[in-house]
Parts: C-alpha cells; sequence; structure tokens
C-alpha cells in the first residue's frame, strides 16, 4: 500500500506541475483550476489513498461502480461527479451521493433526475453541467453523448426550471471526428464561446468541464476551470470485462 501510495503521489505531483505550468502560460491564478481525478475501474482503497494526498474531487462514469465505491468511502471529505453517460433507470441511485453530473444531454434525463433529487430530499440542488458535442449537427447528439451547440440554451433553461436542479455549466470531450477532430483546443475554444453566452442568461452556470490526461494543458489555456484526469494519476487502466 505504501508503494502505491508513493506512486499516486508522485504522479499528482507531475499533474499538478502540468496545471500550474499551464496556469502560468495562460496568465491565470493556479486556484482557477480544479482537478477531478477520475477513478473509474480502480478501487475504493486508492481513493482513500488520494484523500490523504489532499485530493477533493473524484470522478466516475459508471453508477454500478460508483455507487458502492462512494458509499464506502462515505466518510472522506470528498465531492464526487459523475462524468459518463447516464441512463434515466440510474439516477435514483445517483443523486444519492453525486454532488455534480457533467453529461446531462436530454430532456428526459433532466426531468429524470429533478424527480430523483426531489424524492431523496438533497439538502441542496444537483449540479448540471450540459454535456456539448463539437461533433453534432443541430437536434443530433454526439458520437460520445452530448448535445449540439445550438441545443445548450434550451436545455439549460429546462434545468433551471426543474425542482432540484441547478445549472452549473457546460463540458466537452475533445471530439475524434468532425471539424474538431484533433484540434482540442480549437475545440475547447468553441466550447468558452458557447460557455460566454450560457453565463449571459444563467450567471451562475460558470463551470467549464474540459480536458483529460492527454489534452489538459489545452483546457487550461482556453480557460476551463475544471480538468478531468485519470490515467496520468492512477495509471493505465484495467481492461474491462
Amino acid at each position: 500500500m505504501t508503494d502505491r501510495k508513493d506512486q499516486l503521489a508522485h504522479n499528482l505531483a507531475r499533474v499538478e506541475e502540468r496545471i500550474s505550468a499551464a496556469c502560468a502560460s495562460a496568465g491565470r491564478p493556479r486556484d482557477e483550476v480544479t482537478l477531478i481525478v477520475v477513478t473509474k475501474t480502480y478501487p475504493a482503497s486508492d481513493v482513500r489513498l488520494l484523500a490523504e494526498l489532499g485530493v477533493r474531487h473524484v470522478g466516475e462514469n459508471r453508477d454500478q461502480d460508483a455507487a458502492p465505491k462512494a458509499a464506502e468511502c462515505s466518510d472522506l471529505p470528498l465531492t464526487w461527479h459523475f462524468v459518463g453517460q447516464l441512463q434515466t433507470n440510474k439516477v435514483r441511485s445517483v443523486v444519492n451521493y453525486a454532488g455534480l453530473v457533467h453529461s446531462i444531454d436530454r430532456d428526459r434525463l433532466v426531468a429524470s433526475l429533478s424527480q430523483a433529487a426531489v424524492r431523496t430530499g438533497r439538502e441542496t440542488e444537483l449540479d448540471c453541467l450540459i454535456q456539448v458535442a463539437l461533433d453534432a449537427e443541430s437536434g443530433e447528439r454526439g458520437a460520445r453523448g452530448g448535445v449540439a451547440p445550438d441545443g445548450v440554451a434550451a436545455l439549460a433553461d429546462e434545468i433551471a426550471a426543474a425542482e432540484g436542479l441547478r445549472p452549473a455549466g457546460l463540458m466537452t470531450v475533445a471530439p475524434l471526428s468532425g471539424p474538431f477532430a484533433g484540434r482540442p483546443r480549437a475545440a475547447f475554444d468553441r466550447l468558452m464561446e458557447i460557455a460566454t453566452h450560457l453565463r449571459a442568461a444563467h450567471p451562475t452556470a460558470n463551470m467549464v468541464s474540459a480536458g483529460m490526461s492527454a489534452d489538459l494543458e489545452d483546457a487550461v489555456a482556453a480557460g476551463a476551470t475544471h480538468v478531468r484526469v485519470g490515467s496520468a494519476v492512477l495509471g493505465v487502466r484495467p481492461r474491462l470485462g
């Protein structure tokens, strides 16, 4: 366990150096960027070690893995971010542990989350980020989920009107196809443009979740407030069965 903690500490330090350097290059204070460590496929024991090393934001993308892990780590001072595609039949579970959901991309999901949040009697509203698909045409969803850019405003209005939910900002994954394929900085710049328009209508929707292990520098340069880093901290992921 000591070896694993040392490995995680080393990896975290390298990621911190990358974020700090990217902030310095962009002329941004380091505290403007929050690191979310995505622990999918890794055990609760790693989450505990990360918490001992100062990590406070943890991301998961599969409820069947996240729910038991969050329960096992419920004594830790952590904020859980659900970052994967969310099926409506999982929302009742997710609202019990997640502080933020990063993957809102359809009206039906908004309605289901609202009903679940009210039913469970959450003390605080569930922060919802709209996933923007920069590879999607109008009215379509992206290859990795997400709503087309021209659908963001209406979906944000739906979230704002839904009981128990709060529009918190935007999320994207650098697309593998379309005009932004292989151009993460351009993709994140486009996301920031959309975010500016969103804040005009919903001033509290000021989060921008973008950038992962391979492209976090581009995200920070563009103005992201949150980066989602997994393998650079935890190592190459085991293959799922």
